[in-house]
């Protein structure tokens, strides 16, 4: 009769908690628009950062 190891201890049958990706597409799901409008406001945002850090660094 062999003892169970400490690793495989019994298992509990609760689903695991959705990740962030799938919190994060919901979101974006459910929301639509508003999050399309913030993530091409960031994405400008960040271009233009870049661009006057090449500007300025030149």
């Amino acid at each position: 009769m062999s003892q169970p190891r400490p690793d495989q201890s019994a298992e509990i049958s609760t689903p695991a908690p959705p990740s962030f990706v799938k919190l994060a597409m919901r979101n974006m799901v459910r929301k639509g628009g508003k999050s399309l409008w913030h993530f091409f406001l960031t994405t400008i945002a960040l271009l233009g950062l870049l661009v006057g850090l090449a500007y300025l660094t030149r």
